[in-house]
């Protein structure tokens, strides 16, 4: 089950709107009454926390559901509110909701990715600024004699264009106050958008850019204490002893040693006297107790062997014709297996966490996260206390991509709580790059299997079994064939082809996997889209010109393709020569992730064995979007992560540990590898879809069928870089 999947489990009633008011502002929440309230002004403010308040200076402040981490949502949520209201997003003040209360948008709690933000609450967001827009109009009716139906808004203003009279909306927020809520609020027509579809600048930049914005790694508890862990260098090991902690304990700022489970920790007065303290333990280690013990023989190359030969249950994912007649009476069967490794998140902030346990019992909770309600119930539980004692301090992400989830042994908030719990103190604990490579839980090395049946004018029929577990299925318990994380990519694609038979076969995977941008389809999109090029050669077609082909029953991805191809200059079939006397050649892929369709072309060349990659196209259809600016960036970043992906990324296991804990081991794309990035975005109409992963998946493949178009070699495994093409 996926995102998308939970949300449509429990509908958002967002035609009953509770409003409270407080100190002289309208404050807009989503507490669902019976019936609709008026405000009561209250000299301490809301006791629930509100979505918008609408302050006497004529400023919004706006509470946001969903956890800004570099994708814009902020900016987009002013603008979707703004819409409506009638206020320039520039107005607008934006900050993370706390748990609980209104925020619950998912049916009660929420979850900042999966791409789903803003498509998920694209029309509560706008109901609460035209709801809020509307009373605003009945106050100034009031206020000017007239009737509200005469009377109008401009930014930040109502109008009475009959008298030329104007009121702004801080004169008019008390007595909005007042105003019945509406039942049901009009809309505003698309044609007059002034917001929406307008590449509005970013409203968080002024403080990232100037150092003002605050993440978890900056925050300030008094009388707090700083700590460094260092974990045990295999999953399921604990430690025993610290041989020298006597002389631990002795160094400037130190205040104490503490054994966790899996980890030792050294809490001092600032963070490198703990670090330094920590590097300096020496820590025996034993075998322990652990939900998900790394095998002390495991490796990656021995788990995709693994992988490749695993003979268990298929479960069907999705079924069309009679793919194994078709493929059982074929002349010409093509047969394939692919499989991508491990990737860390590497985030550019470390994990931290701050803990302060109250006197009374409650716990105050400083950290990153994606889901807050779920970090809150887990919480809870560390520190053996109610959810209603611990109050959660959602801060930006220093990094994104599936990294924050809850991930038992990949969090630092559980020994954060129990280092305040055991000192008497908040206790600020910070990861290392070094702990949060050891402690990650990185994209699943996947594989799957291809068979498929080719006649003249492309594939006729067509096999694929998904071998392994999703995170969706390990996190959520979605079992094998329901779980989108584990076969996304491989299922839903759009091409006609009249027979399929796609499942998943189960197997555990041994390490501590988790969610990463585009999840399934940054792997499976390569090895689908690769495939299809493997057929494309076999029925000896063109292909781009066998996808359009597939695609002409659908003409929003026909469409989709013909645009990158014309953004490219023209699909070029072969290899030819560039301007800087260069051998290129061109591939091309396709992916429909998180209700939005992707097409790109890459050009790529060999320049000292290694593959360059010159140029990436990417054609983009959402549906419908908000801010054009913000989906050129996310295209451009889900690029460069998709590239790096490609050339360089790899996490590999040997003896049950990852040989990496830092970017010296483990490479990612240099700036002298970025191409350059060319983006169109096509508003096809259909039901809005996400912006944050799709721009990432079809990147892989495209190099990797350019490469094939380029040497001849049929690239099943990634990275590139592991392979030779001197």
């Amino acid at each position: 089950m996926g995102v998308m999947d939970l949300l449509k489990k429990t509908p958002i009633n967002v035609s009953r709107r509770g409003f409270l008011a407080g100190a002289g502002s309208l404050v807009l929440a989503t507490s669902l009454p019976s019936r609709p309230v008026r405000g009561q002004e209250a000299e301490a403010g809301p006791d629930v926390p509100a979505f918008l308040e609408l302050r006497p200076d004529g400023t919004a402040h706006l509470m946001s559901p969903w956890i800004e981490g570099g994708q814009g949502v902020y900016t987009a949520m002013a603008q979707i509110v703004g819409e409506e209201l009638d206020l320039a997003p520039e107005n607008f003040s934006v900050e993370i909701a706390p748990p609980g209360g209104p925020f619950g948008v998912m049916g009660g709690f929420r979850i900042t990715g999966g791409s789903a933000s803003t498509r998920s609450s694209y029309t509560l967001m706008r109901r609460l600024g035209a709801s809020a827009r509307a009373m605003l109009i009945e106050a100034a009716a009031q206020e000017l004699g007239v009737e509200a139906s005469e009377l109008t808004t401009e930014p930040g203003q109502v109008v009475h264009s009959a008298s030329g009279r104007k009121i702004g909306y801080g004169a008019l927020a008390e007595a909005a106050m007042d105003m019945p809520v509406p039942a049901d609020v009009a809309l505003r027509d698309p044609a007059d958008f002034r917001y929406i579809r307008s590449g509005t600048p970013r409203i968080d930049v002024r403080d990232k850019s100037t150092g003002k914005a605050q993440y978890s790694i900056d925050v300030e508890v008094e009388g707090m204490l700083l700590a460094a862990v260092r974990h045990a260098p295999r999953l399921g090991m604990a430690p025993s002893a610290v041989t020298n902690q006597s002389d631990i304990e002795a160094m400037r700022g130190v205040h104490s040693v503490h054994m966790l489970d899996g980890a030792v920790a050294v809490v001092a007065d600032k963070f490198w006297q703990a670090r330094k303290a920590i590097d300096a333990a020496e820590i025996e280690w034993t075998e322990g107790d652990a939900k998900w013990p790394m095998p002390a023989d495991f490796s990656s190359r021995g788990f995709r062997d693994t992988l490749a030969g695993f003979t268990g249950d298929v479960v069907s994912v999705e079924s069309e014709g009679d793919a194994a007649g078709t493929l059982d009476a074929a002349e010409t069967v093509i047969e394939a297996t692919y499989d991508a490794p491990y990737v860390v998140h590497g985030q550019l902030e470390p994990p931290s966490a701050t803990a302060r346990m109250k006197e009374d019992g409650s716990l105050d909770l400083w950290l990153p996260n994606q889901a807050p309600e779920q970090f809150v119930g887990r919480a809870a539980e560390a520190a053996g206390i109610d959810p209603s004692q611990v109050k959660l301090h959602s801060q930006m992400l220093g990094g994104f991509f599936g990294r924050h989830f809850l991930y038992e042994t990949a969090n630092p908030f559980p020994q954060a709580i129990a280092l305040a719990q055991a000192t008497g103190r908040p206790v600020k604990l910070i990861w290392t790059r070094e702990e949060d490579f050891l402690r990650d839980a990185p994209r699943p090395l996947g594989l799957a299997r291809f068979r498929a049946a080719v006649g003249p004018e492309g594939p006729t029929a067509l096999s694929i079994e998904a071998v392994g577990e999703g995170p969706t299925g390990r996190w959520y318990g979605a079992p094998a064939g329901k779980d989108p994380s584990a076969t996304e990519g491989l299922s839903g694609k759009p091409y006609a082809i009249a027979n399929k038979a796609i499942g998943q076969v189960y197997t555990d995977n041994p390490a501590v996997i988790g969610y990463w941008r585009a999840v399934g389809h940054s792997m499976h999109d390569f090895m689908y889209e690769s495939f299809l090029d493997e057929l494309a050669e076999a029925a000896g077609l063109d292909p781009f010109e066998m996808r359009l082909s597939l695609l002409s029953g659908s003409e929003r991805h026909h469409t989709l393709l013909q645009t990158v191809g014309t953004l490219s200059g023209g699909w070029k079939a072969g290899t030819y020569e560039a301007e800087d006397g260069s051998t290129r050649a061109r591939g091309v892929a396709m992916a429909s992730p998180f209700g939005s369709e992707a097409a790109t072309i890459a050009e790529v060349s060999i320049d000292g064995g290694e593959v360059k990659v010159h140029n990436i196209w990417t054609a983009i259809d959402p549906g419908q979007i908000v801010n054009p600016a913000v989906i050129e960036a996310q295209v451009q970043s889900a690029t460069a992560l998709g590239v790096s992906q490609t050339l360089a990324e790899e996490l590999i296991y040997e003896n049950g540990e990852p040989t990496a804990r830092n970017f010296d081991l483990y490479s990612i794309l240099r700036p002298d590898q970025m191409p350059e990035v060319h983006v169109e975005i096509v508003e096809s109409g259909s039901e809005m879809g996400g912006v944050g992963e799709p721009g990432l998946p079809a990147v892989g493949p495209a190099i990797v069928n350019a490469v094939a178009a380029l040497t001849g070699q049929r690239i099943r495994s990634l990275p590139l870089s592991k392979h030779s093409f001197g």
